[in-house]
């Protein structure tokens, strides 16, 4: 049996022939993970769509709202090795060799300003920044252009990066307009909140089961339904879609949003934006709403097979800068779409 191309290699008659597979697996992952939590199946969602989308998520919360617990288990889940994950939790005194490597001594004597990366962020697959809002100015502009161009400088020279899913969290959402333009390439953020009040004993019981496979270092949540490169294939497919004109009903040239994108849909998305813009005050950037439309397609080709519906704008209400208006929007935005 011939072996399947990998991500990287596969064309668009490849990825047609796997894009129902793919679905599949990529469902099954975010269902399975969700039984080892305690009503954070949103969460999840939201991370198999931004790892389809390759855009990075932003997690809010206080401690102890398993912000962390999710990301570690979601790589335990792709069965990823060590080599491509990389975490760390940043502080004001976190140095850039912490993050991208320290400088080769043997290389600097030479002229050179190398840095020694492997086993650091620029060689990571997939990447969790713990409390990235409190880094300095000098990793803010390191993590910028890694988030924007997929690349970092070595002795001046642009690198690529193999970055494909970047999660970050935060407690606070801090309000200092340096960070305006890393929140900003945050396109969703979403609260991980507590649920003591409402899953009092279903905490209790699955908590203490998680504690327990921690301490035997067992991880059943590891089941193997999909892995990192069925996320990546998902992306080049998608991809290849948005890219591509095809002949509608009437054999004109149609693009994406022509095909997949309701008319009456993107009216209502239209309408959503201009409410939330000029009545809320929400900043939207153009940047921003071309990653929400790229974000649509994936949550409704992983949810529903690929055209958007209203039920997909609801990914607006994941587009507060701050907790105030991330609180504000998890109401206004089921409003506005007449689900409550």
């Amino acid at each position: 049996m011939a072996k399947k191309p990998s991500a990287e290699d596969s064309t668009l008659a490849d990825l047609q022939a796997e894009a129902d597979d793919l679905r599949k697996r990529i469902n099954r992952f975010r269902v399975a993970l969700g039984r080892y939590f305690v009503h954070k199946q949103e969460l999840i969602d939201l991370m198999c769509v931004a790892a389809v989308a390759q855009e990075p998520l932003l997690i809010v919360g206080p401690p102890g709202t398993a912000k962390s617990d999710l990301v570690l288990k979601f790589k335990d889940a792709l069965g990823m090795g060590e080599g491509d994950y990389f975490e760390y939790m940043l502080t004001r005194f976190t140095e850039p060799s912490e993050i991208i490597g320290a400088i080769d001594i043997k290389e600097l004597r030479d002229g050179k300003y190398i840095r020694r990366k492997e086993g650091k962020l620029p060689t990571a697959k997939l990447v969790f920044l713990d409390e990235i809002f409190k880094s300095n100015s000098a990793i803010l502009n390191i993590l910028l252009t890694i988030i924007n161009e997929r690349k970092f400088y070595q002795d001046g020279v642009p690198e690529p990066v193999p970055l494909r899913v970047m999660f970050a969290a935060t407690n606070e959402i801090p309000e200092q307009g340096e960070l305006a333009a890393l929140k900003d390439r945050f396109v969703l953020k979403v609260q991980s909140r507590p649920v003591q009040d409402d899953y009092f004993t279903e905490l209790i019981d699955v908590g203490l089961q998680n504690e327990s496979y921690k301490g035997l270092n067992q991880k059943p949540w590891a089941e193997g339904h999909a892995g990192l490169d069925d996320f990546l294939k998902a992306n080049r497919y998608l991809t290849y879609l948005f890219s591509r004109r095809t002949a509608d009903a009437r054999g004109e040239e149609a693009n994406d949003r022509e095909v997949f994108f309701p008319a009456d849909v993107f009216r209502e998305f239209q309408r959503l934006v201009k409410t939330l813009v000029r009545e809320d005050k929400i900043f939207i950037s153009d940047r921003k709403l071309v990653k929400l439309y790229k974000l649509f397609r994936v949550r409704a080709w992983l949810l529903s097979g690929g055209t958007v519906s209203r039920d997909d704008l609801r990914l607006l209400a994941y587009l507060g800068e701050s907790h105030q208006e991330i609180e504000h929007l998890r109401e206004k935005v089921p409003n506005l779409l007449g689900d409550v």
